[in-house]
């Protein structure tokens, strides 16, 4: 039976309290004016507790029948002439493709991570504790690891070493490097794929294949008079893949999951990973053109949703493993679930992959949501939606849909936890809201039972404006039964800027932000219920990311600035953080004109020390090339060593071919790596060892 506007009712749902559930968050929670009137005589009868100030309560459909009723019925408000989101882009990252979507234009840059510019969220990605830092540096001499987050979590990345081999797949394929005679041993080409990232455990290596390209909700512009057909164009059903693969000797792979939707990100606890996928309902839409105007392209796109099945709602899977191969619907409906308000244009799936054992469909556990932000420690795993990293205004005149509906106002970041506990699939313990957007998954860190969340409120697409009216804020959340709830909350952090980088050590927090001088703020968080500020430094430039570099002293690396906020190239700064009140930088090295790859991936960044050594990646421009007036290009991995309170220039390593993207220590070497091969070079000097190319 329908109810109005043509919308099946929906039936009672239940709270959900815990367990492997899909937990529909929608990434637009907002109303319009296209909303139906509910019906009162619905049996829609979401029973939803009294939470405290943040928290927000799930509920899950009891049926198929009422799982398709209700997402219809959540994502009516966001179906306009050009699909869901009224001609705008819902994706900007990620991997793969969205099926009922096609690609369109790149999109201007939008403010969010480093340089300035936008960059995926999801590599701005670096240890975040004093004691993940250290992990790094305390390992066994032998070798250097992956710059993460949080201790003992490990994330994916291009490349990744056990210290007798390197795995790489910096050229979107597999190969293997043995260290001690310098050679490729092995290497894997998955056909119709390009591997992105990976995660390694002993002999085994879990590859994610993915394409980072802007999905927008709109095809490719047809000519005048020509119709639009409601197919989707040229996209496959399947955006996401891992391949589990055997390193030993040749590699070959082991098993294949292809999952229909983008791979957001990924974490790692011993051998188990937990890898988050993004999808969207395959709904095939109408879009207006020389033979239908917006009003009809709406009423048809209605109609594709009124005639949808539960199917086209949930995310889909194709599993060849063990020699056998299944595919159908990754999530089941009993697993679906929402809170009070929802949009339902979107899911993020959470598989559980244990890369000692045979591949299958991961134990799905499933938030649905427009946000791309995954923060991780040994215990717990988040996800955060702020509503703003994928939506990209697309490079047209913006269509206000026939009825006046608007896109809905930004503002609010809504964060989910989950347990983790072994190989178990993660179990929903909890979300939360707070003001703001975020920056990345800095933005976030668990200390002592609470989440402590930087946001900031205000700034637009360009960043902000010397009237904006932009300020940053650091909320501290409780995990408790009833979800993450507010219990502290300190803001007026750089008003009129925006956050460029983040760090959270224990009870202290520091807060850079700019718009033409750099506020490097310190923060006391010791008391939960009372957050405050206690130190402010004020220098030109900003740093990007930060680390600890031993008791007292945080290196940033970010970019030099006029006094007008116009930069001037990359930076490295050693900041003396003793005295929380009063921070102050020790020293400085600036590369004129350039820009490194840290600034909005710190997996880039390598800490050794046991030598006090610091490799950053650096793309410069300087004047000189052969005709006067031009300019020349130059690509190196800087390291540099810190001498007491001072800065040292090492030397920097050339490869001559390709880009150098990583650095990583390997007994008495540094080995570096680009797209055009790899180099040994000794630790003392620098002296070239080896050389190992990959084209």
């Amino acid at each position: 039976m329908a109810g109005k506007a043509g919308l099946p009712r929906v039936s009672t749902s239940r709270i959900v309290a815990g367990g492997a559930i899909a937990v529909v968050i929608g990434g637009i929670v907002a109303a319009a004016s296209v909303t139906p009137t509910p019906d009162p005589t619905s049996s829609y009868a979401d029973t939803v507790t009294d939470l405290p100030s943040g928290a927000i309560s799930l509920v899950a459909f009891d049926s198929c029948e009422t799982a398709l009723s209700g997402l219809r019925k959540a994502a009516w408000p966001h179906i306009g002439p050009f699909g869901f989101g009224g001609g705008y882009a819902l994706s900007t990252r990620g991997g793969g493709a969205i099926a009922d979507s096609a690609p369109g234009p790149a999109a201007a840059p939008a403010p969010g991570n480093g340089a300035g510019a936008q960059m995926p969220k999801r590599e701005s990605q670096a240890q975040d504790s004093a004691g993940a830092a250290a992990q790094q540096g305390g390992q066994p001499q032998g070798h250097s690891s992956t710059n993460t987050h949080e201790a003992n979590v490990d994330e994916p990345d291009i490349v990744k070493t056990d210290g007798k081999r390197i795995v790489s797949v910096v050229d979107g394929k597999l190969k293997v490097i043995d260290v001690a005679s310098r050679k490729i041993t092995g290497s894997l080409d998955v056909p119709d794929i390009f591997v992105s990232q990976m995660l390694i455990s002993g002999d085994r290596a879990l590859l994610v294949a993915s394409q980072d390209h802007v999905v927008y909700d709109a095809p490719v512009p047809t000519p005048r008079g020509k119709p639009s057909p409601p197919i989707v164009p040229g996209m496959p059903t399947f955006g996401s893949k891992l391949v589990l693969v055997d390193l030993v000797g040749t590699p070959k792979v082991l098993g294949t999951l292809a999952v229909s939707g983008l791979y957001v990100d990924a974490r790692q606890v011993g051998s188990v990973a937990r890898v988050v996928v993004r999808s969207q309902p395959k709904l095939k839409f109408y879009y207006p053109d020389g033979t239908q105007s917006d009003t009809t392209a709406l009423e048809k796109n209605r109609e594709v949703a009124l005639k949808s099945t539960i199917d086209d709602w949930l995310p889909s899977y194709r599993l060849d493993s063990e020699g056998k191969s299944t595919e159908g619907r990754l999530v089941e409906c009993a697993n679906v679930s929402h809170p009070a308000d929802y949009s339902g244009t979107a899911m993020l799936t959470v598989l559980t992959v244990d890369l000692t054992k045979a591949l299958d469909k991961g134990d799905p556990v499933t938030v649905a949501a427009d946000g791309d932000t995954v923060y991780g420690t040994d215990k717990s795993l988040y996800v955060a939606d702020d509503h703003l990293s994928r939506m990209v205004p697309m490079q047209m005149p913006r269509r206000v849909p026939p009825d006046g509906s608007e896109q809905p106002a930004l503002g609010k970041t809504q964060i989910h936890r989950f347990d983790l506990a072994g190989s178990a699939p993660p179990k929903y313990a909890g979300s939360g809201e707070v003001e703001g957007q975020l920056l990345n998954q800095y933005s976030l860190s668990e200390y002592d039972g609470h989440l402590r969340v930087a946001t900031t409120v205000g700034a637009g697409w360009g960043g902000t404006s010397p009237d904006s009216q932009s300020q940053s804020i650091v909320t501290v959340l409780a995990r408790g039964d009833k979800g993450l709830t507010q219990v502290g909350r300190v803001d007026g952090l750089g008003k009129g800027e925006r956050i460029y980088a983040v760090r959270f050590f224990g009870p202290v927090g520091y807060v850079v932000t700019f718009r033409q001088v750099d506020p490097l703020y310190t923060l006391d968080l010791s008391q939960p219920t009372k957050p405050r500020v206690v130190g402010e430094l004020k220098i030109t430039g900003y740093s990007a990311y930060l680390h600890p570099v031993g008791p007292g002293k945080v290196l940033g690396v970010g970019q030099e600035a006029t006094d007008q906020g116009r930069r001037l190239g990359s930076q490295v700064s050693l900041f003396d953080v003793n005295n929380p009140a009063a921070p102050n930088r020790l020293a400085q090295q600036q590369i004129e004109g350039g820009s490194s790859e840290v600034e909005y991936d710190p997996h880039a960044f390598l800490y050794w020390p046991a030598r006090n050594l610091v490799v950053v990646p650096v793309m410069s421009n300087k004047q000189g090339g052969i005709r006067e007036g031009e300019w020349q290009t130059q690509n190196y991995a800087l390291v540099l060593r810190l001498d007491g309170n001072a800065l040292v220039e090492v030397g920097r390593v050339s490869h001559p071919t390709g880009m150098i993207r990583r650095s990583m220590v390997i007994g008495d070497e540094l080995w570096t790596v680009s797209d055009g091969g790899f180099m040994a070079s000794a630790l003392d000097g620098l002296g070239q060892r080896g050389w190992v190319p990959l084209r």
